[in-house]
């Protein structure tokens, strides 16, 4: 996307959300409670300001904006609020993923974990990590509700587009449930990691902020429905384009473990279909090594050899570019300048290295 300084262009809105972000966390300080350590508030504020596309806050501006609603900056505040829904998802994912990394720093439970250890605390340091993040985690849900219900937009407003937040709400749980469920089950068909990805991140990522937005602005039913369209095949890919960087992408670019998707074996779309197009020899090589916590980086250059050579790689990547054609073709009839940065948009989610 071009970078510019109008309000609604990539960086500027990205600055503004932040800048709605940093004005909320700062607020909510003085309200912390006397007495009570502040670790939480502050890996919080760290965790919500370190980085991010700030992707979801976007994409329910431009939802606002679709409908024909003005810029303002009431909508920036309540996209913003999306964000901290997505801290809470990260903080709780990498605590069920044991992931180490995210953005290139520490996780939120490894960050605890290592203060305890280095202030030589009672009890196990692990175990503390994995309390204090999920505190976070819940910390930063709860303030998603109130950043949003103090947006400054009118309050009927509000409560047309809250019923989403209930929705994206369960969609994720339920889309989480079912990747830990399909890490741990013998049988995975390829409906299920699409089901995974569309869920788990695509709803939540492009589709409901997108729905979110226009319901605020009262957007007719079918504005909504295109948006919607354009929603699940653009998450959809995005997610897609997240499991091939979760397993060929580079670390110090992604900022996330090599190849933790492989040792958490994961059963994406990627690797259903090595499953499906491998030999049984390369099928039998590929299952020793998923959900190996101990996978090396001979092991990790094994799975992904088999992966590409299976030809799953190449169907995953058709896969989007098929996904990318769909949600495109739903954007004809949406107003400017809604169009243009929604399609700049599907491009940042699937062009992309991180």
């Amino acid at each position: 996307m071009s970078v510019g300084t109008a309000p609604g262009t990539d960086a500027e809105l990205a600055r503004r959300c932040e800048s709605a972000l940093v004005a909320y966390l700062d607020r909510q300080r003085p309200h912390w409670p006397d007495g009570t350590p502040a670790g939480v508030l502050d890996a919080v504020r760290r965790f919500v300001l370190s980085g991010g596309k700030r992707l979801r806050p976007m994409f329910c501006y431009w939802g606002w904006r679709g409908a024909g609603q003005p810029d303002s900056p009431q909508i920036v505040v309540a996209a913003a609020a999306l964000e901290l829904f997505h801290a809470f998802a990260l903080i709780h994912d990498d605590i069920m993923d044991g992931s180490t990394l995210r953005r290139g720093q520490p996780t939120v439970h490894r960050h605890f974990a290592e203060v305890h250890t280095r202030h030589s605390w009672r009890g196990e340091a692990t175990r503390y990590g994995h309390s204090a993040a999920l505190l976070c985690g819940d910390l930063c849900a709860a303030w998603a509700d109130h950043m949003l219900h103090e947006s400054g937009l009118p309050i009927d407003w509000i409560h047309r587009g809250y019923r989403l937040f209930t929705v994206m709400r369960t969609e994720v749980i339920a889309g989480q449930y079912l990747d830990m469920h399909l890490s741990s089950a013998d049988a995975c068909t390829g409906a299920d990691p699409l089901r995974v990805a569309l869920l788990k991140s695509g709803r939540y990522t492009v589709t409901r902020p997108l729905e979110l937005g226009a319901r605020l602005a009262g957007a007719d039913d079918d504005t909504v429905g295109r948006l919607l369209a354009y929603g699940d095949a653009a998450g959809v890919a995005f997610q897609l384009r997240d499991d091939v960087l979760g397993v060929f992408g580079d670390e110090a670019v992604t900022g996330k473990d090599a190849f933790s998707d492989l040792r958490e074996g994961k059963r994406t779309l990627l690797v259903a279909r090595a499953v499906e197009l491998g030999g049984r020899a390369a099928r039998q090589e590929l299952a020793r090594h998923l959900g190996d916590v101990e996978l090396t980086e001979d092991g990790a250059a094994r799975c992904r050899a088999i992966i590409a050579e299976s030809g799953a790689l190449a169907s995953v990547e058709a896969r989007i570019a098929a996904e990318v054609m769909a949600a495109a073709s739903s954007l004809h009839a949406i107003a400017e300048p809604a169009r243009t940065a929604l399609a700049e948009l599907l491009v940042a989610l699937t062009d992309r290295t991180c």
